[in-house]
């Protein structure tokens, strides 16, 4: 049963992707701040075809670490469930993502319309000055930036060395880092078609300020935070609530 439910919400993924790459060309001669209005709701529905339909839920530890004051935030990346869920937990946002993820049909139309910091991985240094120099930008307009430090998403269980691009931002900028971390690897798993149903928990962590830090101090700082709330999710089961 729970791999047609899966199948369910894999087409009304798709489906509601093809509307908001439709909506998305249509509100782009407006402002971003409506343009994020509108195509982040597509995110939020699919939250809530994923709790209705697969019964994948979600709680948060730390909504209090949330500041008015945008920041950067360095999440753990093991699903594509946390792409969906930082769009309706945080404030507007942009993300430092690879160049190849516009060139989606519908979907990487969307994402363009949203700002991102679309880089070339293969770019070395380049890529690097684009995210210190986009990213500074993107947050002195209040915008928060989204860094996955690991670069692509990782088996569950498994972490991945960070690249230094969020953190070198973070000290060019002066902002605050805000750790994520979360399990959702054991609810849509890296590849995995079957949604096992189940409460999700993501952890915000106290934000990380850079001030008389390097760039490797701040990572070292932000990768042992994510390593040890990973440690103690690992030991949370998802098994759906009764």
């Amino acid at each position: 049963m729970q791999t047609l439910l899966s199948a369910v919400f894999v087409f009304l993924h798709v489906i509601t992707a093809i509307v908001f790459a439709v909506l998305g060309v249509l509100v782009l001669p407006f402002p971003f701040a409506i343009r994020y209005k509108v195509i982040s709701q597509w995110a939020v529905i699919n939250l809530w075809l994923l709790k209705y339909i697969c019964g994948v839920r979600y709680e948060v530890i730390g909504r209090e670490h949330i500041s008015d004051q945008a920041c950067i935030i360095l999440c753990k990346h093991e699903s594509s469930w946390e792409t969906l869920a930082l769009q309706s937990i945080f404030p507007p946002q942009v993300w430092v993502l690879k160049r190849e993820l516009l060139w989606i049909p519908f979907f990487g139309w969307a994402l363009a319309v949203l700002k991102p910091i679309a880089i070339d991985r293969n770019a070395g240094r380049k890529a690097l000055q684009q995210v210190i120099k986009q990213g500074i930008t993107r947050l002195k307009q209040n915008l928060w930036v989204v860094v996955f430090p690991e670069g692509t998403r990782m088996p569950r269980g498994e972490m991945g060395r960070f690249g230094i691009g969020g953190a070198r931002l973070a000290v060019e900028s002066g902002h605050d880092i805000v750790p994520v971390a979360h399990n959702a690897g054991k609810a849509w798993p890296k590849h995995g078609f079957k949604k096992q149903a189940g409460v999700i928990t993501l952890v915000i962590g106290e934000p990380i300020s850079v001030r008389d830090k390097s760039a490797g101090q701040v990572n070292s700082e932000v990768y042992d935070w994510m390593q040890q709330q990973m440690d103690v999710l690992a030991d949370v089961k998802i098994e759906a609530q009764k």
